[in-house]
């Protein structure tokens, strides 16, 4: 006798995806074959890698900035987004971003600060189902933008790609 099928098949991404996602970024990370000085002064690299870089810092920084309206607009979600907040100021400080205590991030020193979504939806469940749907949108960028970059950015976009896609199912499937 067959086994019925589940109830319900789950959306998102599957467990042993996200597993197989973040070993592979733990894998490039750890395949660095020395410091990326030495690609980016190569040829003319040098200007895309550095477009690349402020580009990310500059999205993570936007990213920053959405959480911090949606922690504004609903405090109640705080304590939950807290950890998630906190490695994307990592993930701006990797790219060369800066962040200071109490704001939203700058790209770089000289860069403006990152406004925050003008709008936040009004209940939780749309403030991150809107938060989640960013960071799947900047996943995908990032995913896309390793083809034209090399090894140590690559390899950063990668991981952080890969904890994009992450957050985004945490902030969706998490909550059920």
């Amino acid at each position: 006798m067959p086994y019925p099928p589940p109830p319900r098949t789950p959306s998102g991404p599957r467990r042993r995806s996200l597993l197989a996602s973040a070993a592979g970024a733990a894998l490039l990370m750890g395949c660095s074959g020395g410091s990326g000085e030495s690609e980016e002064s190569t040829g003319g690299s040098m200007s895309v890698t550095h477009k690349a870089r402020a580009r990310a810092a500059r999205d993570s920084a936007g990213l920053l900035g959405r959480y911090d309206a949606v922690i504004t607009a609903h405090p109640a979600v705080a304590e939950r987004l807290g950890p998630l907040r906190a490695e994307v100021v990592r993930h701006t400080e990797a790219f060369g971003g800066t962040v200071t205590k109490g704001s939203t991030g700058t790209a770089s020193p000289s860069a403006p600060e990152a406004s925050p979504s003008a709008s936040v939806p009004a209940t939780e469940k749309d403030a991150l189902a809107e938060l989640a749907a960013a960071e799947r949108a900047l996943a995908d960028r990032r995913t896309t933008a390793l083809l034209d970059v090399p090894g140590e950015l690559a390899r950063v976009l990668a991981s952080v790609a890969a904890a994009g896609a992450a957050h985004a199912y945490l902030l969706t499937e998490g909550a059920k």
